[in-house]
Protein backbone atom coordinates (compact mmCIF):
# COMPACT_ATOMS: atom_id res chain seq x y z
CA UNK A 1 0.00 0.00 0.00
CA UNK A 2 2.85 2.27 0.99
CA UNK A 3 4.00 2.14 -2.68
CA UNK A 4 0.24 2.67 -4.15
CA UNK A 5 0.44 5.81 -2.16
CA UNK A 6 3.88 7.19 -2.43
CA UNK A 7 2.67 7.86 -6.43
CA UNK A 8 0.25 10.32 -5.51
CA UNK A 9 1.01 13.28 -7.10
CA UNK A 10 -1.98 15.68 -6.80
CA UNK A 11 -3.39 13.81 -3.97
CA UNK A 12 -0.34 13.34 -2.06
CA UNK A 13 -0.52 16.30 0.23
CA UNK A 14 -2.13 14.53 3.02
CA UNK A 15 -1.63 14.35 6.41
CA UNK A 16 0.31 11.80 7.65
CA UNK A 17 -2.49 11.11 10.40
CA UNK A 18 -4.98 10.14 7.99
CA UNK A 19 -6.68 6.44 8.19
CA UNK A 20 -4.69 6.29 4.83
CA UNK A 21 -1.83 7.42 5.21
CA UNK A 22 -1.33 5.57 8.41
CA UNK A 23 -2.71 2.34 7.14
CA UNK A 24 0.16 2.33 4.22
CA UNK A 25 2.69 3.34 7.20
CA UNK A 26 1.75 0.23 9.06
CA UNK A 27 2.27 -2.13 6.02
CA UNK A 28 5.55 -0.12 5.78
CA UNK A 29 6.53 -1.27 9.14
CA UNK A 30 5.12 -5.03 8.60
CA UNK A 31 7.46 -5.17 5.49
CA UNK A 32 10.56 -3.88 7.00
CA UNK A 33 9.52 -5.92 10.65
CA UNK A 34 10.43 -2.57 12.36
CA UNK A 35 7.30 -2.95 14.94
CA UNK A 36 6.07 -6.30 16.59
CA UNK A 37 2.72 -8.04 16.12
CA UNK A 38 1.30 -6.58 19.09
CA UNK A 39 1.98 -2.65 18.10
CA UNK A 40 0.82 -3.07 14.66
CA UNK A 41 -2.56 -4.92 15.75
CA UNK A 42 -2.96 -1.90 18.28
CA UNK A 43 -2.27 0.47 15.43
CA UNK A 44 -4.53 -1.54 12.85
CA UNK A 45 -7.22 -1.16 15.52
CA UNK A 46 -6.97 2.46 16.22
CA UNK A 47 -7.35 3.01 12.58
CA UNK A 48 -10.32 0.65 12.67
CA UNK A 49 -12.04 2.42 14.90
CA UNK A 50 -11.79 5.95 13.49
CA UNK A 51 -12.80 4.48 10.46
CA UNK A 52 -15.78 3.15 11.71
CA UNK A 53 -16.44 6.67 13.19
CA UNK A 54 -16.98 8.32 9.99
CA UNK A 55 -19.15 5.49 8.49
CA UNK A 56 -21.29 6.33 11.64
CA UNK A 57 -20.76 9.97 11.34
CA UNK A 58 -21.71 9.98 7.91
CA UNK A 59 -24.00 7.02 7.89
CA UNK A 60 -21.88 4.62 5.45
CA UNK A 61 -22.77 1.29 4.09
CA UNK A 62 -21.89 -1.60 1.91
CA UNK A 63 -17.64 -1.24 1.65
CA UNK A 64 -16.46 1.06 4.30
CA UNK A 65 -12.68 1.56 2.67
CA UNK A 66 -14.59 1.97 -0.69
CA UNK A 67 -16.85 5.13 0.89
CA UNK A 68 -13.61 6.40 2.50
CA UNK A 69 -11.53 6.49 -0.01
CA UNK A 70 -14.51 8.29 -1.87
CA UNK A 71 -14.76 10.62 1.03
CA UNK A 72 -11.30 11.59 0.77
CA UNK A 73 -11.29 12.47 -3.02
CA UNK A 74 -14.55 14.78 -2.91
CA UNK A 75 -13.04 16.48 -0.05
CA UNK A 76 -9.53 16.94 -1.08
CA UNK A 77 -9.70 20.84 -2.15
CA UNK A 78 -6.16 21.52 -4.83
CA UNK A 79 -5.79 23.34 -7.48
CA UNK A 80 -6.96 20.59 -10.15
CA UNK A 81 -10.08 19.61 -7.95
CA UNK A 82 -11.27 23.23 -7.71
CA UNK A 83 -10.95 23.94 -11.42
CA UNK A 84 -12.95 21.21 -12.26
CA UNK A 85 -15.63 22.83 -10.05
CA UNK A 86 -15.25 25.88 -11.89
CA UNK A 87 -14.68 24.86 -15.58
CA UNK A 88 -14.64 21.23 -15.57
CA UNK A 89 -12.13 19.03 -17.17
CA UNK A 90 -10.45 20.94 -19.50
CA UNK A 91 -7.83 19.31 -21.87
CA UNK A 92 -4.33 19.92 -20.49
CA UNK A 93 -1.27 18.38 -19.12
CA UNK A 94 -2.58 18.54 -15.51
CA UNK A 95 -5.25 15.80 -16.65
CA UNK A 96 -2.10 13.22 -17.15
CA UNK A 97 -0.93 13.40 -13.25
CA UNK A 98 -4.41 13.10 -11.99
CA UNK A 99 -4.77 9.94 -14.32
CA UNK A 100 -1.95 8.85 -12.37
CA UNK A 101 -3.01 9.56 -9.12
CA UNK A 102 -6.97 8.25 -9.90
CA UNK A 103 -4.82 5.00 -11.41
CA UNK A 104 -3.44 4.67 -7.97
CA UNK A 105 -6.45 5.11 -6.34
CA UNK A 106 -7.93 2.43 -8.03
CA UNK A 107 -5.13 0.28 -7.16
CA UNK A 108 -6.17 1.31 -3.45
CA UNK A 109 -9.49 0.82 -3.92
CA UNK A 110 -9.23 -3.48 -4.90
CA UNK A 111 -6.10 -3.41 -2.44
CA UNK A 112 -5.55 -6.90 -1.17
CA UNK A 113 -5.72 -6.39 2.59
CA UNK A 114 -5.74 -10.64 2.92
CA UNK A 115 -1.78 -10.75 4.12
CA UNK A 116 -2.03 -7.80 6.49
CA UNK A 117 -4.82 -10.23 7.45
CA UNK A 118 -2.85 -13.13 7.94
CA UNK A 119 0.17 -12.04 9.30
CA UNK A 120 -1.96 -10.20 12.34
CA UNK A 121 -4.48 -12.85 12.40
CA UNK A 122 -7.25 -10.45 12.26
CA UNK A 123 -10.39 -10.28 10.07
CA UNK A 124 -11.94 -6.51 10.51
CA UNK A 125 -10.65 -5.45 6.87
CA UNK A 126 -12.86 -8.18 5.83
CA UNK A 127 -15.86 -7.46 8.07
CA UNK A 128 -15.87 -3.54 6.72
CA UNK A 129 -16.19 -4.34 2.78
CA UNK A 130 -20.36 -5.48 3.89
CA UNK A 131 -20.89 -3.47 6.38
CA UNK A 132 -24.48 -2.62 7.98
CA UNK A 133 -25.25 0.28 9.28
CA UNK A 134 -27.08 0.53 12.76
CA UNK A 135 -30.08 2.75 12.99
CA UNK A 136 -32.74 4.77 10.95
CA UNK A 137 -31.05 6.62 8.00
CA UNK A 138 -33.89 9.30 7.44
CA UNK A 139 -32.15 10.83 10.96
CA UNK A 140 -28.98 10.78 10.13
CA UNK A 141 -27.28 14.25 10.45
CA UNK A 142 -25.31 13.94 6.99
CA UNK A 143 -28.01 11.75 5.07
CA UNK A 144 -26.88 14.44 1.81
CA UNK A 145 -23.18 13.62 2.07
CA UNK A 146 -23.77 9.91 2.66
CA UNK A 147 -25.96 9.35 -0.50
CA UNK A 148 -23.43 11.65 -2.37
CA UNK A 149 -20.43 9.45 -1.14
CA UNK A 150 -22.16 6.03 -1.41
CA UNK A 151 -23.28 6.57 -5.35
CA UNK A 152 -20.31 8.13 -6.53
CA UNK A 153 -17.90 4.78 -3.88
CA UNK A 154 -20.17 2.72 -5.90
CA UNK A 155 -19.34 4.51 -10.14
CA UNK A 156 -15.83 4.10 -8.94
CA UNK A 157 -16.06 0.26 -7.92
CA UNK A 158 -17.13 -0.67 -11.17
CA UNK A 159 -14.47 2.46 -13.45
CA UNK A 160 -12.59 -0.23 -15.56
CA UNK A 161 -9.55 1.66 -15.61
CA UNK A 162 -7.81 5.32 -14.83
CA UNK A 163 -10.12 7.20 -17.58
CA UNK A 164 -13.40 6.43 -16.37
CA UNK A 165 -12.33 6.75 -12.39
CA UNK A 166 -11.03 10.21 -13.92
CA UNK A 167 -14.18 10.85 -15.73
CA UNK A 168 -16.47 9.61 -12.47
CA UNK A 169 -14.47 11.83 -10.08
CA UNK A 170 -14.35 15.18 -12.72
CA UNK A 171 -18.08 14.84 -13.66
CA UNK A 172 -18.71 14.83 -9.37
CA UNK A 173 -16.37 17.53 -8.76
CA UNK A 174 -18.48 19.47 -11.66
CA UNK A 175 -21.54 18.56 -10.40
CA UNK A 176 -21.60 18.80 -6.85
CA UNK A 177 -18.15 21.16 -6.47
CA UNK A 178 -15.09 19.56 -3.86
CA UNK A 179 -14.64 20.15 0.00
CA UNK A 180 -17.10 20.68 2.09
CA UNK A 181 -18.63 23.53 0.33
CA UNK A 182 -19.81 21.02 -2.32
CA UNK A 183 -21.50 18.48 0.37
CA UNK A 184 -22.87 21.20 2.99
CA UNK A 185 -25.27 23.38 3.50
CA UNK A 186 -24.30 25.89 5.74
CA UNK A 187 -21.70 26.44 7.60
CA UNK A 188 -20.23 28.37 10.64
CA UNK A 189 -16.59 30.09 11.46
CA UNK A 190 -13.88 29.39 13.81
CA UNK A 191 -10.53 31.26 14.39
CA UNK A 192 -7.73 29.09 12.06
CA UNK A 193 -4.33 29.25 11.26
CA UNK A 194 -2.23 32.18 9.67
CA UNK A 195 -4.94 34.95 9.74
CA UNK A 196 -7.32 32.55 8.11
CA UNK A 197 -10.85 31.06 9.60
CA UNK A 198 -11.65 27.37 9.20
CA UNK A 199 -15.43 26.64 8.16
CA UNK A 200 -17.35 24.25 10.14
CA UNK A 201 -20.26 22.48 8.56
CA UNK A 202 -23.70 22.47 10.17
CA UNK A 203 -25.28 19.04 9.79
CA UNK A 204 -28.13 19.50 11.37
CA UNK A 205 -29.97 22.20 10.10
CA UNK A 206 -33.49 22.76 9.72
CA UNK A 207 -35.23 21.07 6.82
CA UNK A 208 -37.55 24.00 6.65
CA UNK A 209 -38.84 24.72 3.21
CA UNK A 210 -40.98 28.08 2.55
CA UNK A 211 -44.30 26.38 2.24
CA UNK A 212 -43.62 25.88 5.91
CA UNK A 213 -44.28 29.37 7.28
CA UNK A 214 -47.92 30.11 7.18
CA UNK A 215 -48.53 33.43 5.94
CA UNK A 216 -46.22 36.38 4.96
CA UNK A 217 -46.64 35.18 1.48
CA UNK A 218 -45.21 38.57 0.17
CA UNK A 219 -42.09 38.42 1.93
CA UNK A 220 -41.52 35.32 0.85
CA UNK A 221 -41.76 36.37 -2.55
CA UNK A 222 -39.63 39.20 -2.01
CA UNK A 223 -36.51 37.22 -0.69
CA UNK A 224 -36.96 33.89 -3.20
CA UNK A 225 -37.53 36.82 -6.14
CA UNK A 226 -33.82 38.58 -4.95
CA UNK A 227 -32.21 35.17 -4.20
CA UNK A 228 -33.24 33.51 -7.20
CA UNK A 229 -31.72 36.33 -9.65
CA UNK A 230 -28.20 35.77 -7.09
CA UNK A 231 -28.31 32.21 -8.18
CA UNK A 232 -28.75 33.17 -11.59
CA UNK A 233 -26.06 35.48 -11.88
CA UNK A 234 -28.28 38.48 -12.14
CA UNK A 235 -28.05 41.86 -10.57
CA UNK A 236 -29.50 41.01 -6.57
CA UNK A 237 -29.19 43.14 -3.25
CA UNK A 238 -28.18 42.47 0.69
CA UNK A 239 -31.26 41.62 2.71
CA UNK A 240 -32.76 42.86 6.46
CA UNK A 241 -35.39 41.04 7.53
CA UNK A 242 -36.71 43.22 10.26
CA UNK A 243 -39.67 42.79 12.81
CA UNK A 244 -41.22 41.37 15.64
CA UNK A 245 -39.67 38.51 17.74
CA UNK A 246 -41.08 34.81 16.23
CA UNK A 247 -42.35 35.90 13.00
CA UNK A 248 -40.54 33.85 10.64
CA UNK A 249 -37.48 35.74 10.16
CA UNK A 250 -35.18 33.59 10.79
CA UNK A 251 -37.06 30.30 9.09
CA UNK A 252 -37.11 32.30 6.05
CA UNK A 253 -33.41 32.43 5.22
CA UNK A 254 -32.66 28.90 6.20
CA UNK A 255 -35.96 28.17 3.66
CA UNK A 256 -34.34 29.85 1.10
CA UNK A 257 -31.24 28.25 1.49
CA UNK A 258 -32.84 24.61 1.38
CA UNK A 259 -34.49 26.22 -1.76
CA UNK A 260 -31.47 26.80 -3.65
CA UNK A 261 -28.99 24.57 -2.61
CA UNK A 262 -29.41 22.41 -5.25
CA UNK A 263 -28.40 25.64 -8.02
CA UNK A 264 -25.33 26.33 -5.64
CA UNK A 265 -26.46 28.86 -2.60
CA UNK A 266 -24.34 28.02 0.47
CA UNK A 267 -24.70 30.19 3.97
CA UNK A 268 -22.34 30.77 6.24
CA UNK A 269 -23.24 32.23 9.53
CA UNK A 270 -21.57 35.15 11.19
CA UNK A 271 -21.89 36.40 14.65
CA UNK A 272 -21.27 39.90 15.81
CA UNK A 273 -18.05 39.23 17.59
CA UNK A 274 -16.62 37.47 14.34
CA UNK A 275 -17.46 40.76 11.97
CA UNK A 276 -13.29 41.63 11.98
CA UNK A 277 -13.49 37.95 10.04
CA UNK A 278 -15.69 39.35 7.12
CA UNK A 279 -12.41 40.09 5.00
CA UNK A 280 -11.07 36.93 6.14
CA UNK A 281 -14.57 34.78 5.01
CA UNK A 282 -14.83 37.02 2.09
CA UNK A 283 -11.11 36.70 0.82
CA UNK A 284 -11.34 32.78 0.96
CA UNK A 285 -14.26 31.97 -0.78
CA UNK A 286 -14.79 34.67 -3.50
CA UNK A 287 -12.96 32.26 -5.91
CA UNK A 288 -15.20 29.29 -5.28
CA UNK A 289 -18.10 28.37 -7.68
CA UNK A 290 -20.85 28.60 -5.29
CA UNK A 291 -23.09 31.64 -4.52
CA UNK A 292 -23.06 32.77 -0.69
CA UNK A 293 -25.08 34.10 2.03
CA UNK A 294 -23.50 35.85 4.79
CA UNK A 295 -26.14 35.26 7.37
CA UNK A 296 -26.15 37.55 10.04
CA UNK A 297 -29.26 36.57 13.21
CA UNK A 298 -30.91 38.93 15.42
CA UNK A 299 -28.35 41.89 14.05
CA UNK A 300 -28.37 45.00 15.96
CA UNK A 301 -25.88 47.01 17.85
CA UNK A 302 -26.03 49.20 21.19
CA UNK A 303 -24.05 52.89 21.30
CA UNK A 304 -20.89 51.54 22.59
CA UNK A 305 -20.43 48.73 19.96
CA UNK A 306 -18.50 49.92 16.72
CA UNK A 307 -18.17 46.21 14.98
CA UNK A 308 -21.12 47.78 12.76
CA UNK A 309 -18.00 49.65 11.15
CA UNK A 310 -16.81 46.70 9.81
CA UNK A 311 -19.86 45.49 8.45
CA UNK A 312 -20.54 48.79 7.00
CA UNK A 313 -17.41 48.43 5.06
CA UNK A 314 -17.84 45.36 3.41
CA UNK A 315 -21.15 45.60 2.94
CA UNK A 316 -20.26 48.92 0.82
CA UNK A 317 -17.19 51.49 0.75
CA UNK A 318 -14.29 49.82 1.18
CA UNK A 319 -11.62 49.36 -1.57
CA UNK A 320 -12.22 46.52 -2.50
CA UNK A 321 -15.45 45.80 -4.25
CA UNK A 322 -17.88 42.66 -2.92
CA UNK A 323 -17.23 39.96 -5.13
CA UNK A 324 -20.48 39.35 -7.19
CA UNK A 325 -20.75 35.61 -5.51
CA UNK A 326 -21.51 36.73 -1.82
CA UNK A 327 -24.47 38.71 -0.54
CA UNK A 328 -25.61 39.41 3.03
CA UNK A 329 -28.75 38.42 4.51
CA UNK A 330 -29.15 39.70 8.13
CA UNK A 331 -32.54 39.54 10.48
CA UNK A 332 -33.11 42.36 13.16
CA UNK A 333 -35.67 43.27 15.55
CA UNK A 334 -35.11 46.84 15.03
CA UNK A 335 -35.58 48.75 11.92
CA UNK A 336 -32.27 50.86 12.27
CA UNK A 337 -30.30 47.83 13.46
CA UNK A 338 -28.11 50.71 16.15
CA UNK A 339 -29.35 52.14 18.96
CA UNK A 340 -30.58 55.54 18.51
CA UNK A 341 -30.68 58.13 21.97
CA UNK A 342 -31.90 61.80 22.12
CA UNK A 343 -27.69 62.36 22.83
CA UNK A 344 -27.30 61.35 18.95
CA UNK A 345 -28.78 64.66 18.69
CA UNK A 346 -26.81 66.71 20.09
CA UNK A 347 -24.71 67.54 17.18
CA UNK A 348 -27.65 68.95 15.32
CA UNK A 349 -27.33 71.54 12.33
CA UNK A 350 -30.02 73.51 11.13
CA UNK A 351 -30.62 75.64 8.25
CA UNK A 352 -32.33 76.29 5.03
CA UNK A 353 -34.98 74.40 6.53
CA UNK A 354 -32.91 71.19 7.07
CA UNK A 355 -31.52 69.31 10.02
CA UNK A 356 -29.14 67.46 9.80
CA UNK A 357 -27.14 64.92 12.66
CA UNK A 358 -23.67 63.02 11.71
CA UNK A 359 -24.42 61.00 14.18
CA UNK A 360 -27.64 59.58 13.52
CA UNK A 361 -26.99 59.61 9.68
CA UNK A 362 -23.61 57.27 10.02
CA UNK A 363 -26.02 54.90 12.03
CA UNK A 364 -28.68 55.04 9.43
CA UNK A 365 -26.33 54.85 6.39
CA UNK A 366 -25.92 51.10 8.05
CA UNK A 367 -29.30 49.91 6.73
CA UNK A 368 -29.07 51.93 4.09
CA UNK A 369 -26.80 49.67 2.41
CA UNK A 370 -29.23 46.46 2.50
CA UNK A 371 -30.63 47.13 -1.06
CA UNK A 372 -33.87 45.31 0.22
CA UNK A 373 -35.70 46.08 3.37
CA UNK A 374 -38.27 43.38 4.21
CA UNK A 375 -40.98 43.87 7.45
CA UNK A 376 -42.69 40.70 9.36
CA UNK A 377 -44.64 42.63 11.64
CA UNK A 378 -46.89 40.22 13.99
CA UNK A 379 -49.84 38.57 12.97
CA UNK A 380 -53.50 40.06 13.43
CA UNK A 381 -55.16 37.43 15.96
CA UNK A 382 -57.42 36.22 12.87
CA UNK A 383 -53.86 35.26 10.92
CA UNK A 384 -52.87 34.02 14.37
CA UNK A 385 -55.53 31.44 14.46
CA UNK A 386 -55.46 30.55 10.41
CA UNK A 387 -51.53 29.93 11.14
CA UNK A 388 -51.89 27.63 14.25
CA UNK A 389 -54.85 25.45 11.62
CA UNK A 390 -52.87 25.33 9.30
CA UNK A 391 -49.73 23.92 11.53
CA UNK A 392 -52.01 21.85 13.27
CA UNK A 393 -53.06 20.03 9.92
CA UNK A 394 -49.58 19.50 8.46
CA UNK A 395 -48.40 18.36 11.73
CA UNK A 396 -51.19 15.13 11.80
CA UNK A 397 -53.40 16.84 14.31
CA UNK A 398 -56.89 15.76 12.73
CA UNK A 399 -60.64 17.84 12.81
CA UNK A 400 -61.69 14.34 14.97
CA UNK A 401 -58.88 15.56 17.53
CA UNK A 402 -59.28 19.09 17.40
CA UNK A 403 -62.07 20.67 15.14
CA UNK A 404 -61.22 24.34 14.02
CA UNK A 405 -63.23 26.39 16.47
CA UNK A 406 -61.46 24.38 19.68
CA UNK A 407 -57.72 24.81 18.08
CA UNK A 408 -58.49 28.94 17.99
CA UNK A 409 -60.18 28.58 21.64
CA UNK A 410 -56.70 26.76 23.06
CA UNK A 411 -54.85 28.70 20.86
CA UNK A 412 -55.87 31.86 22.41
CA UNK A 413 -55.74 30.44 26.15
CA UNK A 414 -52.02 30.00 25.28
CA UNK A 415 -50.80 32.55 23.67
CA UNK A 416 -51.98 34.76 26.42
CA UNK A 417 -49.64 33.34 28.70
CA UNK A 418 -46.30 32.33 26.39
CA UNK A 419 -45.23 35.75 25.11
CA UNK A 420 -48.18 36.70 23.09
CA UNK A 421 -49.32 36.16 19.23
CA UNK A 422 -46.60 35.11 16.88
CA UNK A 423 -45.70 32.37 14.34
CA UNK A 424 -43.32 31.26 17.12
CA UNK A 425 -46.08 31.04 19.72
CA UNK A 426 -48.12 29.08 16.89
CA UNK A 427 -45.52 26.69 16.92
CA UNK A 428 -44.60 26.14 20.05
CA UNK A 429 -48.55 25.62 20.91
CA UNK A 430 -49.15 23.02 18.26
CA UNK A 431 -45.98 21.34 19.37
CA UNK A 432 -47.60 20.65 22.90
CA UNK A 433 -50.70 19.33 21.65
CA UNK A 434 -48.50 16.97 19.70
CA UNK A 435 -47.61 15.79 23.10
CA UNK A 436 -50.48 15.53 25.38
CA UNK A 437 -52.84 14.66 22.30
CA UNK A 438 -53.57 10.76 22.46
CA UNK A 439 -51.95 8.95 19.29
CA UNK A 440 -54.00 8.28 16.10
CA UNK A 441 -54.85 4.43 15.87
CA UNK A 442 -55.50 2.62 12.72
CA UNK A 443 -58.65 2.14 11.71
Amino acid sequence: MYKIVSRLLIYGDMPKDTILMELADIVRKMDDKSQTKEELSTRVFTQMKRLLQVATDYGFDRNLWHNYLTFLLITSENPFSITCEKVGANEGSVNYFAKGDFKAFRELFHYDFSRLEEYLEVDCFSRISDYRAIGKKEFMYNKNVSQKVQALSLQLEAAKDEHEFFNCVTGFYRDYGVGMFGLNKAFRIQPGRDGKVDFVAINNMDAVMLDDLIGYEIQKKKLADNTLAFVQGRKANNVLLFGDSGTGKSTSIKAIVNEFYDQGLRMIEIYKHQFQDLSSVIAQIKNRNYRFIIYMDDLSFEEFEVEYKFLKAVIEGGVETRPDNILIYATSNRRHLIKENWSDRDDMETGNGMHRSDTMEEKLSLVHRFGVTISYSKPSQKEYFHIVTELARKAGITEAQMNDTELSAEANKWELSHGGISGRTAQQFVNYLLGILPEKTEA
